[in-house]
Order: structure tokens, then C-alpha cells, then sequence
């Protein structure tokens, strides 16, 4: 009777192990943050996810929780339902005592939560299996190269969570070409290459029994075609206003010019006319006052 109830007990947790998914285990140097992404079964998508640490489920403790994701500044926690998979991140680790975790899906009930094991192997010194950072942002049409480090032996594996694996050095995951390249030591790379947005999500890079997650995200290129219809519209309408504005600029200054010059030109005319009017009156004077003093 005790060898069924066993038997029931393995099969539970190898069921969990199929309706949640993660690493198994990743080195971490001290002091580091690292996040870990959790995939779930699309059933579980309104139920409450959390983060236990304990190296036993049953004597773990809650680190964070999804209907709590800000009480803590060590843990955080995030639900990605469109995606069916949420991420904890864990700051500022701890060589001692940041070891064991388990993501877990609390199942009302009677039934036990759903969860997986991880182990987070903390470093001291440079981690065995690492990568410059975790998220990684490209665009629609481009390439995305990442570099691993590593003195970790074994065959390297990359993988989208939830979907397809590369493990030779030419492969495809979503249509999307990705290269392994080892022709460093202790460094190699994955390209992928002419990503879309479709590329976006979680991806685990394996080295032996090591992992390392990494976060993809695929924004849309830029296409001046996409705003046809109303940045032309715009500049055209700041050209027209910028055009009619120089022209009458110009028209005002050339009429101020043509008034002053005529300005200037009339005010020489009276100036003449007045010096003139006095020669003729001054000799008309002299002429009269000749004449008065001969007769």
C-alpha cells in the first residue's frame, strides 16, 4: 500500500514537472541579480504564482508572490499571461543562502500547488556559465548576437522556452536562422538572425548541466512608410507656412525700402526747392532795392 502511495506521489510531481516548466540550474557570481522565467500551462493562467526558497518543498518559504509582487526589495515577481509565463527575479545573491528555490502555482483545494525545482549555484569568482545581460533588445528585420562565457564543459543547446531547441550549429526556431559560434576559447556566440517580433520572448542557453535564461525583445524597424498618411502632411504644411512667411517678410521690407528711398528722395526735392525759392527772393530783393536807390 505504501509502494502505490509512492508511486502516486512521483507521478504527481513528474505531472508538475510537465505543466511547469524552468531552469534546472545556473551560476550566479555573488552580489548579482538574475532573473528566472517560470512557463506554465495555459489552465493555470488566473491562478496565483510565487516563489518558495528551500531546498524541500514542504519546509520552503514564500519569497514573493504574484498578489504581492512589490512587498520585497530582494524578490520581485511578474505574470505574463499572454506568454504563460511569469518571471522573480532575485537581487543581491547571497553565496550562503541563495541556493534553492522552487516556482510554484498555488492550486485551490485539496490538490498540492504545481511546482519545479531550481538551483542557483552562487559564485564567489566568475561564474562557470554567464552572460554579459540578460535582456536583449533588436529590431524587426535585424540581427541579434549574444555572447556567452564559459569554462563549463559539455554540448551547447539553445533553446525558446516552450518551443524548439538548436544543438547543432545551423538551426532555425520560428523561422528565425540561428549560428553557434565556437570558435573562441571559453567564448562563444548565438546569432539569430532577421528576427521578427515573433522572436520575442524567453530563451535558455544550455552548456552541460548549466543554463543561462535570456530575455528577447524584437521591437518594430522604423518605416517612413508606416506614417505616410501624416508626418508628409505635416512637413509639408511647416514648408508652406515657413514659404509664405519669408514672403512676406520680403514684400514688407521691400515696400519699407521703396517708401524710405521715396522718403529720402522727397525730402532732397523740398530741401532744393526751398534753397531755390531764397536765391531768387534774395536777388529779386537786391534787384528792387538797386532799382530804389537809382531813381
Amino acid at each position: 500500500e505504501e509502494l502505490y502511495i509512492q508511486i502516486i506521489l512521483y507521478l504527481i510531481c513528474f505531472l508538475c514537472y510537465l505543466f511547469l516548466t524552468t531552469v534546472s540550474q545556473v551560476s550566479v557570481k555573488a552580489g548579482e541579480s538574475i532573473s528566472i522565467p517560470c512557463l506554465y500551462d495555459s489552465q493555470y493562467e488566473t491562478y496565483l504564482k510565487y516563489l518558495c526558497k528551500g531546498y524541500y518543498y514542504r519546509e520552503c518559504t514564500y519569497a514573493v508572490k504574484t498578489n504581492q509582487p512589490g512587498q520585497s526589495g530582494k524578490y520581485s515577481i511578474s505574470d505574463d499571461k499572454k506568454q504563460r509565463i511569469f518571471t522573480v527575479t532575485i537581487k543581491k545573491l547571497n553565496a550562503d543562502q541563495d541556493s534553492h528555490y522552487w516556482c510554484a502555482v498555488e492550486i485551490p483545494g485539496i490538490w498540492k500547488d504545481v511546482r519545479v525545482y531550481f538551483h542557483l549555484s552562487v559564485t564567489r569568482g566568475p561564474p562557470s556559465f554567464y552572460v554579459d545581460h540578460q535582456d536583449i533588445t533588436g529590431f524587426d528585420g535585424g540581427n541579434i548576437t549574444i555572447k556567452f562565457y564559459s569554462t563549463q564543459t559539455g554540448k551547447i543547446k539553445w533553446c525558446k522556452l516552450g518551443s524548439e531547441c538548436v544543438t547543432q550549429p545551423t538551426g532555425s526556431i520560428d523561422g528565425t536562422r540561428v549560428s553557434i559560434n565556437e570558435s573562441a576559447h571559453n567564448v562563444f556566440t548565438v546569432t539569430m538572425s532577421r528576427v521578427t517580433t515573433k522572436s520575442s520572448g524567453w530563451y535558455l542557453c544550455y552548456k552541460g548541466d548549466l543554463q543561462v535564461p535570456v530575455h528577447l525583445t524584437v521591437n518594430e524597424a522604423f518605416t517612413p512608410s508606416k506614417y505616410n498618411n501624416s508626418e508628409p502632411e505635416i512637413c509639408f504644411g511647416s514648408l508652406t507656412v515657413l514659404i509664405i512667411s519669408l514672403t512676406l517678410l520680403i514684400f514688407f521690407v521691400t515696400v519699407s525700402l521703396v517708401i524710405w528711398f521715396l522718403l529720402k528722395r522727397s525730402s532732397k526735392f523740398a530741401l532744393t526747392v526751398d534753397e531755390t525759392s531764397s536765391f531768387f527772393l534774395h536777388n529779386l530783393t537786391l534787384n528792387v532795392d538797386d532799382t530804389a536807390v537809382a531813381l
